[in-house]
């Protein structure tokens, strides 16, 4: 069997870079809103090394060369909630920082796209619309409503005291849901990903065909 080693070469550091801006945006808003935790863990910057987790990086390379999908995660961005004014409301936006950012750096990068448009499909083409998607799903993704990941966050703002509490609680459980949620919505996720994409490339680039 045939391996893509040259896709993978190229999709890992753009997955780091996003990663590292999703991470940085949590840390910051998370210090604007009055908690100096990542700052005081030296987390607060855009080098993607401060921000790698030894078995969530493996775990790109083991899904990616074995199963032909991409599943791992980067260092969380330490936060005490306990220095916010509002614990539900800035852990909401805390939460909704790091997808947001993605979502900005796509905006960007759809505004590159559209620079080098004449020649699509080149390779400069290529790799940057492989960060745009990269920054697509990685934006989506943290907007699933499953503790711990940001949509969680988003979600708690709206519950009662009581009910937040039970559901930060779950964050322990957390990657056992996310990864069971992967195995059985895998082709779905996929299909609303591959939807995006190529509804917001068309939207901006005109005809656009994922391979």
């Amino acid at each position: 069997m045939s391996f893509n080693w040259l896709g993978l070469v190229t999709l890992i550091p753009i997955l780091l870079l996003s990663m590292a801006a999703h991470e940085l945006a949590h840390g910051w808003i998370a210090y604007k809103l009055g908690d100096p935790t990542a700052k005081r863990a030296g987390r607060l910057t855009f080098n993607p090394l401060r921000h790698l987790d030894p078995l969530g990086t493996a775990m790109f390379f083991i899904t990616y060369i074995f199963g032909g999908w991409l599943f791992g995660w980067a260092k969380p961005i330490p936060v005490s909630p306990w220095y916010f004014k509002n614990r539900q409301r800035d852990m909401a936006v805390v939460g909704a920082a790091g997808p947001v950012t993605n979502f900005i750096i796509a905006v960007i990068l759809i505004l590159i796209l559209n620079w080098i448009h004449p020649d699509p499909y080149g390779t400069g083409f290529d790799i940057v619309f492989l960060a745009f998607q990269v920054n697509i799903v990685l934006g989506l993704f943290n907007l699933i409503p499953i503790p711990p990941l940001d949509g969680s966050r988003v979600v708690g703002a709206f519950l009662p005291r009581g009910a937040y509490e039970r559901w930060v609680g779950l964050d322990r459980f957390g990657m056992l849901i996310v990864l069971a949620f992967i195995i059985l919505f895998q082709r779905q996720f996929s299909q609303l990903i591959r939807w995006a994409v190529l509804g917001l490339a068309n939207l901006f680039l005109g005809y656009v065909t994922l391979v």
